[in-house]
């Protein structure tokens, strides 16, 4: 993986330190939501590379559970964060699979520091609301549920947050073992696991000495991108020995801390805390023990990590709009394309002088002004402009373009629109013509003739759906008519429903033909035995009214 290819997703680290506060007062998430944005963030990590247009939909369908998450979140800096994370999240999906996952991983790490803050809280205020908390966290931090939920009803709140930490801690030791100082794409996925792990012990990590801080994995990722072998094996060392620390602290429970959880807020300089256990004798499950609850830096040590980063500025913004303008035109949605189309417009014309002043950047900024008005939008326009935006990054890198990616772009700015639509539409009313004749010249009673007849109306029909299909949803974008403009979802090209349904009337289309021609060779007895001898039969003289010539009585 390239420098520039990995950079993106480091941006993911500063979501970890910009908003991992607890909330003030205990509310509850929304379990179904938080449910369904994991299940779809981890269905888009595992699909990454294979199918981008299912990707872009399991992404979609994330953005929409988040949306119904980030309410009930109880940190405003959080709920920003966890959207920053799925936009660099889309934004990547436009890169390598690797680094999409890596960014996975960051957003996961932060949805379970959130449940694991207001679940602690939760717990510590109003247990009897917290126990379908506790069960989703505790699956998620890789602990049995009822160990936990025994020591709750039991009031040893602290001794079930001490599981949960220690869990976590053993996942984050066992991903930062798997990171090889090597540049490649699974170390850099392996230190991102790392980094999101990290998240939900971050506070306990205070406690060693010295402390494991968030910017040595922002560091570490830094080094890795940036081909820094010596610097990261130094890195790492560091970062492995913090997390020993780490581990060796969490092995007994902690002495219980009477910080109380009501009223606590992150500052500039959080407390530091290991979640303890308390003594049966001063506990009982009608008091709950009070918990110290995770907190984090403020914004101004993201600011400064931000500031250090070495990423390719502006890009992000430009691919997550994309994606989205690529999502929405799959499902012939063209006025959300068109308004991602114009966020991506807005991404690039705020992007840094870098960026604005690599070669090629005015062109790709007229060509998504024309896009965004262009009526009758299809996906390949999109992936054109993506493939656009990719090479402006590699200038900006001081690399040369893919010919095949200059290519791809004037074909979709020279054949598009109305000027596709027409030309498609030809060539469907052109497909009658050899229709026509083959039924004239060999149409009858002979089934193998009507096979082959069929077998090339099969192979022409992907053409006609596209012609007819592709036609009417133009004028439907033209006319503003939904109902037309629907029907560019049905045509082939359009998504990737369109690939095995091609392969499939294909197959279809073969079949009949090998039947109708391997009948004939029969019939002329170059197949299954000749003809015996003698002689042929005086043809039928033809009658004045016949309009087609029957094969099948001449042979």
């Amino acid at each position: 993986m390239s420098p520039v290819r990995m950079g993106a997703a480091r941006a993911g680290v500063l979501a970890l330190m910009l908003a991992l506060s607890a909330a003030g007062t205990a509310s509850a998430q929304n379990l179904t939501a938080y449910s369904r944005l994991a299940q779809q963030l981890d269905a888009a990590a595992a699909a990454a590379g294979q199918d981008s247009l299912a990707t872009l939909k399991q992404l979609d369908a994330a953005q929409a559970a988040l949306s119904e998450l980030q309410p009930t979140l109880s940190s405003a800096k959080l709920s920003a964060a966890l959207q920053d994370t799925l936009n660099a999240v889309r934004a990547a999906q436009a890169r390598t699979p690797a680094e999409l996952q890596a960014q996975v991983q960051l957003a996961r790490g932060l949805m379970r520091k959130a449940l694991y803050d207001q679940t602690m809280n939760l717990l510590a205020t109003t247990p009897a609301n917290g126990s379908d908390h506790l069960k989703l966290l505790a699956r998620e931090l890789g602990v049995e549920p009822a160990s936990v939920q025994t020591d709750v009803q039991a009031g040893h709140l602290n001794r079930a947050a001490w599981k949960l930490q220690q869990s976590a801690t053993a996942k984050l030791q066992a991903a930062l073992g798997s990171v090889q100082a090597q540049q490649s794409g699974a170390a850099y996925l392996n230190l991102a696991r790392a980094a999101g792990w990290f998240t939900v012990v971050q506070d306990a990590a205070r406690s060693v000495d010295p402390p494991l801080k968030p910017e040595q994995f922002s560091l570490a990722l830094t080094q890795l991108s940036g081909g820094q072998l010596g610097e990261l094996q130094g890195s790492l060392r560091s970062l492995r020995g913090g997390v020993a620390a780490l581990s060796t602290s969490l092995k007994t429970p902690a002495a219980q801390t009477d910080s109380p959880v009501k009223g606590a807020v992150s500052s500039g300089k959080p407390p530091v805390s290991v979640p303890p256990a308390p003594s049966p004798a001063t506990s009982s499950p009608a008091t709950p023990p009070r918990v110290s609850p995770a907190t984090t830096p403020g914004a101004n040590t993201g600011a400064t990590i931000a500031a250090s980063l070495p990423r390719t500025a502006g890009a992000d913004a430009a691919y997550a709009s994309l994606g989205r303008a690529l999502s929405a035109t799959t499902r012939a949605d063209l006025p959300a394309a068109r308004r991602a189309l114009q966020d991506a417009l807005t991404a690039l014309t705020k992007a840094p002088a870098a960026l604005r002043n690599a070669p090629g950047y005015g062109a790709l900024v007229q060509r998504v002004k024309f896009m965004a008005g262009r009526a009758a939008l299809r996906p390949a326009d999109v992936q054109a402009l993506i493939g656009d935006l990719s090479t402006l990054e590699a200038r900006q890198a001081g690399k040369s373009g893919s010919v095949m990616t200059a290519l791809a772009s004037g074909t979709a700015l020279a054949l598009g629109g109305g000027v596709r639509a027409m030309l498609a539409l030809l060539l469907a009313l052109v497909c009658a013509a050899p229709l026509y004749l083959l039924n004239l010249a060999f149409g009858g009673k002979n089934p193998f003739w009507r096979a082959i007849s069929a077998a090339l109306l099969l192979l022409l029909l992907p053409t006609l759906a596209e012609g007819l299909l592709g036609f009417l949803g133009w004028l439907g974008d033209t006319l503003n008519v939904p109902f037309l403009r629907g029907l560019l979802a049905l045509t082939p090209g359009q998504s990737a429903f369109g690939v095995p349904l091609r392969m499939l009337i294909t197959a279809l289309a073969l079949g009949l033909a090998t039947y109708g021609f391997r009948g004939l060779c029969v019939q002329f007895g170059l197949l299954g035995g000749r003809r015996p001898a003698g002689p042929r039969p005086a043809p039928k003289p033809k009658q004045p009214d016949q309009t087609s010539f029957d094969w099948d009585e001449e042979l």
